[in-house]
């Protein structure tokens, strides 16, 4: 069991960085500004995508996604290899920063050093022949666990990068590998010593469909028996269907309340607006409408995620496949400053405050309360770009630790633009 998930986690950041698309070089040397980056916004944790190399059969694109890989037990030598990788890894150790790196264990590439000296590991298509079990995953192959030496390979090279000074795992489509693995690997690496563990969960309604198809799925609730952090993907529909216009924000506001009522209490939720496979925040808002979904992401109960370019308020999402450095020269220098002082005030706030709770006001005006610590604070949030008045339920007053301006409100109110975090 998770029992030990360390509760500090609530106040910690997780700040991803994909090394290739980092920079021209997409090389780790290249990402060490990404260490004094992460820092400057107050992010505690620097997660990797996949670090290894890429199979080149059934690629994706140019170069492939780093999620077909070759080899688990090797770092990509366009990246740095593996003396590159433990410079950055002493790079951010010595900044105070933890390291994550992906792992993933539901599939390797079809040519991968497993694929070729271990056909039997593999699950068979109709062809006979190894295959994915998703589709639309045409450049993988996917592993079947039913093999004990397939497990104690995993195991011994998870234990591997704990010994080289990895502090913990980002578990790619962790719901469709054993619950019973991922039990097993976190007891084996604890025995060298304590690592964050994270699972990739994913949307309730692909483990529906999953399990329709006899597809052994795991939910949330039952990752928590392994994980210290889930993703946010089991509400994610409703937030989607919000921001579409297709469906109230409440019904993504009601979720959060039945992951508090029925995940395990030491569950910990990623919260974040994008990442690699979703868009970008800037694509979807502008302005005070961005700020005020930033804040809102960065209030939630868990542990605040953000994807390296969303400080900037850049719009682009780097390809997977293919070369595609992140466009800095295009950031929002204004908004970045509002973010890293944001994304600070509000660790603080989750590390002291642990009690949440939110309503809305009007349709996606929110209030959300952060409780039970020394120094309560209220948000004011407008979502949906509001005008107009309402009726606060009682009085607002206190100093708005963005502006460090007091403000009083009571009553009848114009619809503040931009959010109010007040304390």
């Amino acid at each position: 069991m998770a029992l030990d998930t360390p509760r500090s986690l609530r106040a910690s950041s997780i700040y991803q960085v994909f090394v290739r698309n980092w920079s021209d070089a997409g090389t780790f040397d290249a990402a060490l500004p990404a260490i004094g980056a992460a820092a400057d916004l107050g992010f505690d944790i620097l997660y990797l995508t996949p670090i290894h190399p890429i199979g080149r059969v059934a690629r994706k694109g140019g170069l492939g996604s780093p999620y077909a890989i070759a080899d688990y037990r090797a770092v990509d030598e366009s990246l740095g290899g593996e003396a590159g990788f433990a410079r950055f890894l002493e790079a951010a150790h010595a900044a105070g920063l933890r390291v994550m790196i992906d792992v993933v264990y539901n599939h390797t590439s079809p040519d991968s050093l497993l694929a070729r000296e271990h056909p039997e590991w593999f699950c068979k298509g109709p062809d006979g022949r190894p295959g994915p079990r998703v589709a639309d995953w045409s450049d993988v192959v996917d592993l079947d666990y039913s093999h004990s030496g397939l497990r104690d390979y995993l195991l011994e090279t998870l234990e591997r990068w704990v010994r080289f000074g990895v502090d913990g795992f980002r578990c790619d489509v962790a719901s469709m590998v054993p619950l019973d693995f991922w039990v097993e690997a976190r007891r084996r690496c604890a025995a060298i010593r304590p690592v964050l563990w994270l699972a990739e969960s994913v949307h309730k309604e692909f483990v529906d469909e999953l399990r329709g198809r006899g597809i052994e799925a795991a939910s949330d609730g039952e990752l928590h028996e392994a994980f210290d952090m889930s993703y946010d993907y089991d509400g994610r529909e409703e937030l989607e269907r919000a921001w579409a216009g297709r469906g109230p924000l409440s019904a993504y506001l009601h979720h959060l309340e039945l992951q508090r009522c029925m995940y395990p209490a030491h569950a910990i939720k990623a919260r974040f607006l994008e990442n690699h496979d979703q868009s970008r925040a800037a694509s979807r808002f502008e302005g005070a409408n961005l700020r005020n979904w930033t804040l809102f992401a960065m209030l939630l109960e868990g542990c605040f995620f953000a994807y390296a370019g969303q400080e900037c308020a850049i719009e682009a999402r780097p390809s997977l496949f293919d070369k595609d450095v992140v466009p800095w020269a295009e950031g929002d220098g204004a908004f970045r400053a509002w973010f890293a002082k944001a994304q600070k005030v509000t660790r603080g706030i989750r590390a002291r405050e642990d009690r949440f709770a939110a309503r809305e006001l009007a349709d996606g005006l929110v209030l959300i309360e952060r409780s039970g610590g020394p120094r309560p604070v209220m948000a004011l949030l407008n979502l949906r770009g509001l005008s107009g008045r309402v009726e606060l339920p009682r009085p607002l007053a206190g100093s708005d630790l963005l502006r460090g301006t007091r403000v009083d409100l009571a009553g009848s109110i114009a619809i503040p633009r931009e959010p109010l975090l007040l304390e």
